[in-house]
């Protein structure tokens, strides 16, 4: 199929959540929909790709070729066999901080894909869509459970398929009492300098203990929401973490022992605070220059609007 599928004029506008991972013990497999958007218009037109952005990263993020919803258009085109049009012009509404453990690249990934499968098929809800979006998108961000919050909303749990090539995820139902706030520093930290202290290998000890963490995680978010702080402890990623982003443990720490069931969101340095109803926490208490943001949950996840 060539570039002549695409009219000239046709155009779609596509919204994708943020989203939090790991939830604590659920690392590189649990991911949670935020109720935070960045929005993609793409419009077939022009000559070649023509990117604008606003919000968060504008005037920082390049409007080139190497823009990252561009690049993840093209590997959702090449999926498809599908020759990319010869003009289109791309407006970026980025409403998701970067940067911060919230997703950013994974829901530009998501983004751009999904306004490629859109723009070929007309939309992208039908499950097998939803499940090659998820799929590809986590392939290419090298892990699945942002990607996948990004794609389904809600709370995603993810696994590599047994030959390694692919990813898969449900859906678990989130109990309805569930809510979640975001505790932002003005500090950023790159996902690639959050792994980079990781060990590659960990102790059994940390392993058995996090995997019975991970799975009473998917009870209390789905059954018992009274268990989320036993739920949360991590043993993995936020300990040999902890001299990357010192005050977000601190915050970590000072709720956790107030009752409030804290993680570091994603690789931080944000803190996602997990609970139900009203979360009691306080701006005044926390550190010079952090914000909080009581974003809630993403029920739907990407979507064209």
């Amino acid at each position: 199929m060539d570039s002549e599928v695409f009219s000239p004029g046709t155009s779609v506008t596509v919204e994708v959540p943020a989203s939090s991972a790991n939830l604590g013990p659920g690392f590189d497999s649990i991911g949670l929909g935020l109720a935070i958007t960045d929005t993609v218009q793409a419009t077939v037109g022009g000559d070649g790709v023509q990117i604008s952005v606003d919000g968060c990263g504008a005037g920082e993020v390049p409007t080139d070729g190497t823009h990252l919803v561009w690049r993840s258009a093209l590997t959702m085109w090449e999926q498809l066999g599908v020759e990319p049009p010869t003009g289109l012009i791309l407006h970026c509404r980025n409403g998701i901080p970067h940067s911060r453990g919230l997703g950013s690249s994974a829901a530009a990934i998501v983004a751009g894909m999904a306004t490629a499968l859109a723009l070929v098929r007309g939309h992208i809800d039908s499950p097998a869509s939803l499940a090659m979006l998820s799929n590809l998108a986590g392939r290419v961000e090298g892990h699945p459970d942002n990607a996948s919050a990004s794609v389904y909303g809600g709370l995603t749990v993810s696994w590599a398929d047994d030959d390694g090539h692919g990813f898969r995820t449900v859906r678990p139902t989130l109990h309805r009492d569930v809510t979640a706030a975001l505790l932002l520093p003005e500090t950023t930290l790159s996902t690639d300098t959050a792994r980079e202290v990781l060990g590659d290998t960990v102790s059994l000890s940390a392993a058995a203990s996090t995997a019975g963490r991970a799975a009473l995680l998917v009870h209390a978010l789905t059954q018992e929401p009274e268990l989320l702080l036993p739920a949360t402890r991590d043993w993995l990623h936020q300990e040999p973490r902890r001299a990357s982003y010192k005050e977000s443990m601190e915050v970590v720490d000072l709720l956790r022992s107030r009752g409030i069931a804290a993680t570091i969101s994603g690789a931080g340095p944000a803190v996602l605070a997990l609970g139900t109803g009203e979360l009691a926490l306080d701006e005044d208490s926390l550190p010079d220059g952090w914000q909080l943001l009581r974003s809630g949950i993403a029920d739907t996840g990407v979507r064209v609007v």
